[in-house]
C-alpha cells in the first residue's frame, strides 16, 4: 500500500473517531439544583457533601446526576432543614426560609 493511502486512512480513523472522544455521551443528561433561601447565607449538603450557598446556587446552578437527594439547610442562628428530593434531568429550583432559633 502506498505511504500516502496509509496516512490518509490514518487521518479519516482520527477524524472519525475524535468526535466521540470529545463529547459527552447523548443520553446522559444532568439535574441543576437552584436554591433560593432566606437567609441567602444558608449552606446545601447532599448527605456530608457541601454544595454551597444558597445566595451562589441561585446565580448559579450546581450539575448534579438525577435521582433522590437527601438535603440539608443550615445556617447560624436558624434551625436546620431536611429535604428528600427526586431531582429530574433539567433545572429545579427549591425555594426555602428557614426557621429562627428563638432568643
Amino acid at each position: 500500500m502506498p505511504r500516502r493511502l496509509i496516512s490518509a486512512l490514518l487521518l479519516t480513523a482520527a477524524l472519525i473517531g475524535a468526535p466521540a472522544c470529545m463529547h459527552k455521551p447523548t443520553g446522559q443528561r444532568f439535574a441543576y439544583l437552584k436554591v433560593v433561601a432566606l437567609p441567602a447565607n444558608t449552606t446545601v449538603y447532599d448527605g456530608d457533601h457541601f454544595l454551597g450557598t444558597a445566595r451562589i446556587l441561585a446565580k448559579d446552578p450546581k450539575p448534579l446526576r438525577p435521582g433522590v437527594k437527601y438535603l440539608t439547610f443550615k445556617a447560624q442562628g436558624y434551625f436546620p432543614h431536611d429535604l428528600r428530593l427526586d431531582l429530574p434531568a433539567g433545572e429545579t429550583t427549591v425555594n426555602i426560609k428557614l426557621r429562627p432559633i428563638p432568643p
